[in-house]
């Protein structure tokens, strides 16, 4: 059985219906169940503006734009076991329009993206169309035990 999660939350926007404590610790809870055994539990998430965020995937990815989520894994010095999973950075605007151009909710939104973020924490990525297809398959699995719909279909009317 994994520990608890340790989520620190982080908010550096004034944006309106960021997800809680509680919210985030569920989410992360959700993704580490899928790996029994995972022993790194602690995570920041931090909830940044559209500049915060654009500098940030502009230093660190080369991109001068702002994206939904970045993902930044801990990397333990050699000989040094820390249960740190890492940092992961979401853009309060980004993810609100996002959530309003789909049709989803907000909420279910932020989930999907904390999931996908935890994923790539875990090693995972999407570079290539067999890892793309494995990593939006844990996702629907993890968003489903959830209670949150599959992601990658367009929302329905009851969906919102």
């Amino acid at each position: 059985m994994n520990p608890p999660p340790i989520v620190d939350r982080q908010l550096a926007t004034n944006g309106e219906s960021l997800p809680q404590q509680a919210e985030l610790e569920a989410w992360v809870a959700a993704v580490l169940a899928r790996f029994p055994g995972e022993t790194r539990h602690e995570v920041t998430i931090r909830f940044v503006d559209s500049e915060e965020g654009r500098a940030l995937n502009h230093d660190y990815r080369g991109y001068d734009k702002t994206t939904n989520v970045l993902s930044f894994p801990f990397e333990s010095p050699p000989g040094v076991t820390l249960p740190l999973l890492g940092d992961l950075v979401l853009c309060h605007p980004v993810v609100a329009n996002e959530a309003r151009e789909q049709a989803k909710r907000l909420q279910d939104h932020y989930a999907h993206l904390v999931v996908h973020g935890m994923l790539h924490l875990l090693g995972y990525d999407h570079v290539e169309d067999a890892e793309a297809e494995e990593m939006e398959e844990l996702e629907r699995e993890i968003l489903a035990r959830l209670a949150i719909a599959d992601p990658y279909q367009p929302a329905t009317a009851a969906d919102k």
